[in-house]
C-alpha cells in the first residue's frame, strides 16, 4: 500500500467517525433534552440541552485527541481511556434513562443503539488509527531501510568505482613511469651515441683545421710575399702617377693661367672700345655684356658699350646671376 491509499483510508475512517459522532450527538440532544426538561424547574427549563451538549462535547474532545495521538504514534495513558468510557456510559445512561424509568425495554434497546455505536466507533477508530499509524511507521521504516540499503549499495558501487579508478590511475601511472624510463634510457643511449659522434667529428674537424691552418699559413706567407711585391710595384706606379699628376696639374695650371690671361685681355679689349656707335650684333653684344658683368659695370655703362636697350642688358645680367632663367627668356624672345 502506498501513501495515497493510506491517506484515502484515513480520510474515510475520519469522515465515517465524525459522521457517527455528529449523528449520535444530535440524536442524544433530541432524546435527553425532554428528560432534562421534566427533571428541571420550570424557570430553568431552557437549560435542558446544556447537559447533553457538555457530555457530547467531551465525546468530541476524546475522539479528536485520540485521532491526533494516533497520528503521532503516542498514547495518553489511563485517563483518556477513563474519560472515553465515562462519556460513553453517561451518553448511554442519559439516552435510556427515560425508557428505563418507564420500564420500556424496547425503548431502552432503541435508545442504546446510538450511544453504543458511538462508544464502539470511538474505540474501533482509535484501534484503526493506531494500526494505520503502525503500518505507516512500518512502511516508512521499510522504505528508510530500503533507501539506506540503496544508499549503501550506491556507496559500495561508488567505492568500488573509486577503487577501480584509483587502480586504473596507478596502473596508468606505472605505465607512464615505465614508458618514461624507457624513453629516458633511449635518450641516454642516443645522447651517448651523439656524444661519441660529436667527439669523432670534433677530432676529425681539429685534424682538418690543423691541415687547413697549415695550408692557410703557407698561403698567407705566399700572399704576404705577393702583397709586398704588389705594394712595391704599386708604390713605384704611384710615384710615377704622382709625378705624371703633378706634371698634368702644372700644365693645366699653366693653360688655365694662359686662358684667363687671354680672356682678360679680350675682356679688356672689349671694354676699352668705348661707347658703341650703334646697335652691335647680338653675339658681340652678349660678349660685351658678359665682360661688363664680370668687372661689375652698371647696366647703363653696359648699354653704352653694346648699344642695346636697358631691358635687354638687364635680362643678360639676370642670366648671369641665374643661368636657369636663360632658357625661358630665350623662348619668350623667340616668340
Amino acid at each position: 500500500m502506498n501513501s495515497v491509499q493510506t491517506r484515502s483510508a484515513e480520510r474515510a475512517l475520519s469522515g465515517g467517525t465524525w459522521l457517527i459522532v455528529c449523528g449520535a450527538m444530535l440524536y442524544s440532544i433530541l432524546t435527553v433534552t425532554p428528560l432534562m426538561a421534566k427533571h428541571t424547574a420550570d424557570q430553568w427549563a431552557w437549560t435542558a440541552p446544556i447537559l447533553p451538549l457538555v457530555v457530547d462535547a467531551a465525546v468530541v474532545i476524546v475522539v479528536k485527541l485520540d485521532d491526533v495521538l494516533a497520528r503521532l504514534g503516542g498514547h495518553g495513558g489511563r485517563w483518556p481511556i477513563v474519560l472515553r468510557w465515562m462519556t460513553g456510559l453517561m451518553t448511554w445512561a442519559l439516552n435510556i434513562a427515560d425508557s428505563a424509568l418507564k420500564k420500556d425495554l424496547v425503548g431502552v434497546a432503541v435508545h442504546s443503539v446510538a450511544p453504543l455505536l458511538l462508544i464502539v466507533t470511538a474505540e474501533t477508530s482509535l484501534a484503526y488509527r493506531r494500526a494505520i499509524a503502525e503500518a505507516v511507521a512500518s512502511l516508512d521504516a521499510k522504505r528508510e531501510a530500503e533507501r539506506e540499503q540503496r544508499e549503501e549499495a550506491a556507496r559500495e558501487r561508488s567505492e568500488r568505482a573509486r577503487q577501480e579508478k584509483k587502480e586504473d590511475r596507478e596502473h596508468a601511472a606505472q605505465l607512464v613511469r615505465e614508458q618514461r624510463e624507457h624513453e629516458a634510457s633511449l635518450v641516454r643511449e642516443q645522447t651517448e651515441r651523439e656524444e661519441r659522434r660529436r667527439q669523432e667529428e670534433r677530432e676529425e674537424r681539429e685534424r682538418a683545421e690543423a691541415a687547413e691552418r697549415e695550408i692557410r699559413e703557407r698561403r698567407e706567407r705566399e700572399r704576404e710575399h705577393r702583397e709586398q711585391e704588389r705594394e712595391r710595384l704599386e708604390h713605384q706606379a704611384r710615384q710615377r702617377a704622382e709625378a705624371e699628376q703633378r706634371e698634368r696639374t702644372e700644365r693645366a695650371a699653366r693653360e688655365q693661367r694662359e686662358r684667363e690671361e687671354r680672356l682678360t685681355r679680350e675682356r679688356d679689349a672689349l671694354l676699352e672700345r668705348g661707347p658703341a656707335q650703334g646697335k652691335l650684333p647680338e653675339a658681340e653684344a652678349r660678349q660685351i655684356v658678359t665682360a661688363a658683368y664680370e668687372v661689375a659695370l652698371s647696366v647703363r655703362q653696359a648699354v653704352e658699350l653694346c648699344g642695346w636697350s636697358v631691358g635687354w642688358v638687364s635680362s643678360r645680367y639676370a642670366e648671369q646671376r641665374d643661368p636657369s632663367n636663360s632658357g625661358a627668356e630665350l623662348a619668350i624672345a623667340s616668340q
